[in-house]
């Protein structure tokens, strides 16, 4: 990691100072599956500690996170772990993809961002910020940057000054090949600042 953030510093100052401030964050991870993407599923616009207390809430209402079961499980079932209609629709899909075969979540580990994205992206409910955060939480991937998480947009526009997402992107582009480790430290900025703290 210290060659990353050596290479992160020299590209921008910013990555120094959040060190300098609040140290090195810890890198979170997160079991691939079927499971971690239903999660994902569930935090998609809520905060973190919101979705985790569904998907706890969820778990414990079925009896098993598997497409499987969660195909053919009551949407009032949802509505009453507190799921939302549209994202038991879109767990249902996805749930759906895994059971037809359309998406093979095991063979995800050994293919490309780029390949993994294009997968995915065909399932309804699954979009940009979700794949990103699967590649840097699940599968270890160096080099995302989710501009689609309003904690990464609103920390590089305070500390960047810089408004617009073409120029967020190309800034950023200058971080690669540790666009993660750099959204990291912007994640653990935001954090930190607010006082909050989040269990990945």
């Amino acid at each position: 990691m210290e060659k990353a953030l050596q290479h992160l510093y020299k590209k921008d100052i910013i990555f120094k100072k959040i060190v300098e401030q609040f140290g090195v964050p810890q890198i979170p991870s997160r079991p691939q599956g079927f499971a971690t993407l239903v999660l994902l599923i569930l935090e998609q616009q809520v905060s973190i500690n919101s979705a985790k207390a569904t998907f706890v809430k969820l778990k414990n209402a079925a009896l098993e996170i598997i497409p499987q079961f969660l195909l053919n499980w009551p949407d009032e079932n949802f509505k009453a772990a507190g799921v939302s209609r549209q994202k038991t629709s879109y767990i249902k899909d996805l749930s759906a993809a895994v059971l037809t075969e359309k998406l093979n979540i095991e063979s995800l580990a050994h293919k490309t961002a780029a390949e993994i994205r294009s997968e995915l992206i065909q399932i309804k409910g699954i979009g940009n910020w979700t794949i990103d955060v699967y590649l840097m939480f699940c599968l270890s991937a160096e080099d995302i940057i989710p501009l689609g998480d309003i904690a990464v947009v609103n920390t590089i526009k305070e500390l960047l000054d810089i408004t617009d997402k073409n120029d967020m992107e190309t800034r950023a582009a200058v971080w690669s090949p540790h666009r993660s480790l750099a959204t990291f430290l912007l994640w653990h900025y935001y954090l930190k600042k607010r006082n909050r703290t989040v269990e990945y």
